[in-house]
């Protein structure tokens, strides 16, 4: 086995790696030299089109055939789209690894699964009149120049909201590039564009000439964090400048005759020029080295990297690692190299073994970090298992040591290696792994369809399994050719029991490959209610969303199926609808009480439920503020239980209403206001307080009020009124069907103890110590004795005697004389 050094290249005091990943890429046949190239961050899919521009073999009326092929860094063709939208002016790839395609016309295609789906948005802002030229993308987002020189950025691809930068001279651009948000002063997309002999600088609201007179520049290229800036001048040379402007801090002289095809960033350390089949890779301090190949370079750039790609290999290009440097390093004396050294002596059973261990002792710790961490950089598996040998020795001799982050390097070796092979094709480095997580390379690799290989990585990192099967089943129903019943049940069986999968999504993707039956079953194993019925109203299974939502017992749930049927269905089959579902029936009769009475007295109707819809209409009457309204209203309600022989009493009570409105509304005409709306005894109190009497005896008459209780709600009234007269006329009656008592105290209440007086002598019912206490109640002791004279009781008089006062003293006095004298 050749040392990791075989491959590395001096680059002033850099040394770089050409890593090897894969042979025999593409066919040679592809003549991948007519055809644009762009990689997919994080060593992800490789898109290529034909380019427009050059001629190209003729193969056949297939061959003509204009189409965007994915491959594989492998090789392996994952998905092609046919293409006849017009001239493709813009193909990029985000972060996430949904593809780009921008046409002439400024329409955008997303492709946000490798599988061919997309979403389309167009930029507007004149590109459909002055054409896209070319597109500059990011992780996130792209900016377009169009034919009148005008910049197009669009910052989401989720939310695409096309927004026109500031507004750059009209002369031809020679070459531009972008600097991304993240990394840019304004903190906004800022666009550089060598026009001329300068170089200006877009924005959003600003194009500033930034006076570079070097010009003009045939390549612009921005370091993948913006650090530093590199141009390619018209005689040959590359500058490169601090990303604020400030400094230039090198100059490297190509020499060429030619303009290179391409020159990118080989992470944030060296630039790399590109010519047919060479690449120069300039470093700091203006030093360089050569590559050469026999077939037609292209260049992906990565964060940490650059992949080479031709017909034949696809290599990787990078810094060496500090670490890998600082073990492999000839002539290196860190304790890692030694630590190396030790365990491959330990194979051999040397005792130069211990030694070694011996001599870096005191930073064992130190060494055995260090091996870990460059097995993580290596590809080669065979060096990757003997730095974790040596990490093993070290640890072992150590008496204490954290074996965490060793155990976790060797998960993620195996998780790299697995997705490295060459049936997988994703040749991440430990770096890109790390800022892409497990989580979305697990996702990358579900769009690739490679489901095996996700299922046990996520098992082996201990991460959620749900959304591989839910995209397994999906795909499933989608290209399966079998009877919908098989593959519902091969589905069922193979999700049973697995936690968390959604069988809506499964069953929104049956449902739009036109298998709404297969959906339907499918729905019947979601066991979240709230998943179910927007998808069930969406395929127009009303009725069973409403059965699964009333099953949930979530009245939100109900409520939005209900709103969905009121909508969609006439009244009556909506009705039918609910008439079977009291559930149902009770939310709508709530719902419509407070936002919709009609319905509700529709609801009444429907269901013969009239006494309910009686008190609807006795509750609108109560709130008219009109009374013909109000007895209009009546009317209906009594009309509603006419026919009803247990309402009988319902109805005989809503048309008394209505006939006491009608007088009431009379009376108001006639006396004034403060009527409408008493009761019947109220109206009468206040007939007999104005003095309306005869009315009174009406009112009463109508509506067979008792005379005990007319008398004593005309008793009532008229000490209200104060209207003593008719009180005493009242008196002169030889009969009170309420008795005479009343009429005492309610006179005596109001303070009149004349007249209250008048009426002791009728209160015949009473005890004699009753009519005492009330003549004295009306302050006539004198009458008070007269009647303990009668009835013959001393205990009473001198009773009386201590109460009175006065002359009254002296006449109790006389009538206690007139008693017989106590015997002794």
């Amino acid at each position: 086995m050749s040392k990791p050094t075989a491959n590395w290249e001096k680059v002033g005091d850099k040394f770089y790696r050409k890593v090897p990943l894969y042979k025999e890429v593409f066919d040679l046949d592809l003549e991948l030299e007519n055809y644009k190239v762009v990689g997919a961050p994080y060593s992800g899919a490789v898109a290529i089109y034909r380019d427009e521009d050059k001629i190209h073999s003729y193969r056949g009326t297939q061959g003509a055939k204009s189409s965007i092929d994915i491959y594989s860094c492998a090789g392996s063709l994952i998905r092609r789209i046919n293409w006849d939208k017009g001239s493709i002016k813009g193909l990029g790839w985000s972060e996430d690894e949904k593809l780009l395609v921008v046409t002439e016309d400024g329409t955008v295609r997303c492709y946000y699964d490798l599988q061919g789906d997309f979403t389309p948005f167009t930029l507007g802002h004149g590109a459909e009149d002055h054409g896209v030229l070319e597109c500059r993308f990011w992780s996130s987002g792209f900016v377009a120049l169009l034919g009148n020189n005008h910049l197009i950025a669009v910052n989401r691809y989720d939310e695409p909201r096309p927004k026109l930068l500031a507004i750059p001279p009209t002369e031809p651009v020679v070459s531009w590039s972008i600097i991304p948000p993240a990394y840019s002063l304004s903190r906004s997309v800022e666009v550089i564009l060598a026009i001329g002999k300068t170089l200006f600088v877009i924005d959003a609201t600003d194009a500033e000439d930034r006076d570079f007179t070097a010009g003009p520049f045939q390549h612009i290229s921005v370091s993948p964090r913006g650090e530093f800036l590199a141009f390619y001048t018209e005689d040959g040379k590359v500058w490169v400048v601090s990303g604020d402007w400030t400094e230039k801090l090198s100059e490297y002289n190509s020499k060429a005759k030619t303009v290179p095809k391409d020159m990118q960033w080989c992470g944030s350390n060296a630039v790399a020029l590109a010519w047919e089949d060479e690449v120069h890779l300039i470093g700091p301090r203006s030093v360089a080295t050569k590559f050469y190949y026999d077939a037609w370079i292209h260049l992906l750039p990565d964060m940490d990297g650059i992949r080479l790609l031709t017909n034949d290999v696809c290599e990787y290009l990078q810094k060496v690692p500090d670490v890998t440097e600082e073990v492999f390093r000839l002539g290196s004396e860190s304790p890692a190299a030694y630590l190396l050294e030790a365990a491959e002596q330990l194979e051999k059973k040397s005792p130069k073994a211990d030694d070694l261990i011996q001599l870096i002792r005191p930073n064992l710790a130190e060494a055995v970090d260090t091996c870990v961490k460059a097995a993580g950089h290596e590809f080669n598996i065979h060096w990757q298992k003997q730095l974790l040998k040596a990490a093993s020795f070290g640890k072992s001799v150590l008496d204490l040591y954290s074996s965490d982050d060793f155990v976790d390097m060797c998960e993620t070796l195996r998780v790299l290696n697995a997705a490295r092979f060459y049936e997988i094709g994703l040749p991440l480095s430990y770096d890109q792994y790390k800022r892409l997580t497990p989580e979305k390379l697990i996702e990358r690799l579900i769009n690739r369809h490679e489901y095996l290989l996700a299922l046990r990585i996520s098992d082996y990192l201990h991460l959620p399994t749900d959304k591989i099967y839910v995209h397994w089943a999906s795909q499933k129903v989608r290209v399966s050719i079998e009877d919908e019943e098989s593959i519902c049940r091969l589905i069922v069986q193979k999700l049973h029991g697995k936690a968390g999968v959604s069988f809506e999504e499964i069953a929104r993707a049956a449902y739009d490959e036109g298998r709404a039956r297969l959906a339907t079953e499918l729905l019947n194993y979601e066991p979240r209610a709230g998943k179910q019925v927007p998808l069930l109203l969406g395929m127009k299974e009303d009725t069973i969303a409403l059965d699964k939502a009333i099953e949930s017992g979530d009245t939100d749930l109900i409520y939005h199926v209900l709103l969905h049927l009121r909508k969609k269905l006439p009244l009556a089959s909506f009705f039918r609808t609910i008439n079977s579902r009291p559930v149902a029936t009770a939310l709508v009769e709530s719902s419509a009480r407070y936002q919709d009475r009609e319905l509700l007295k529709d609801l009444y109707y429907q269901d013969d439920r009239r006494l309910d819809g009686a008190n609807l209409l006795i509750a609108e009457s109560l709130n008219q503020t009109n009374t013909p309204a109000r007895i209009d209203k009546l009317k209906l309600a009594s009309k509603l239980l006419q026919d009803s022989r247990e309402n009988a009493f319902a109805a005989k009570a809503i048309d008394d209403t209505a006939k006491l409105l009608r007088m009431q509304d009379t009376f108001e005409k006639d006396l004034g206001p403060g009527f409408v709306g008493l009761s019947i005894n109220e109206t009468i109190f206040n007939l007999v307080k104005a003095g309306h009497t005869k009315r009174a005896a009406k009112v009463q008459s109508e509506f067979k009020v008792p005379e005990h209780t007319f008398w004593w709600v005309r008793l009532r009234a008229l000490v209200a009124a104060r209207h003593w007269n008719e009180l005493e006329s009242l008196g002169q009656q030889r009969k009170s069907p309420i008795g005479w008592e009343p009429f005492f105290n309610e006179i005596l209440g109001a303070g009149n103890t004349r007249v209250a007086s008048g009426f002791i002598p009728k209160c015949t019912g009473l005890s004699v110590p009753e009519r005492i206490e009330m003549w004295v109640k009306c302050g006539l002791v004198v009458k008070a004795g007269e009647e303990a004279l009668k009835a013959k009781n001393r205990p009473a008089l001198e009773e009386l005697r201590a109460k009175a006062s006065g002359t009254a003293i002296a006449e109790i006095e006389r009538l206690i004389g007139m008693l017989p004298p106590v015997r002794k």
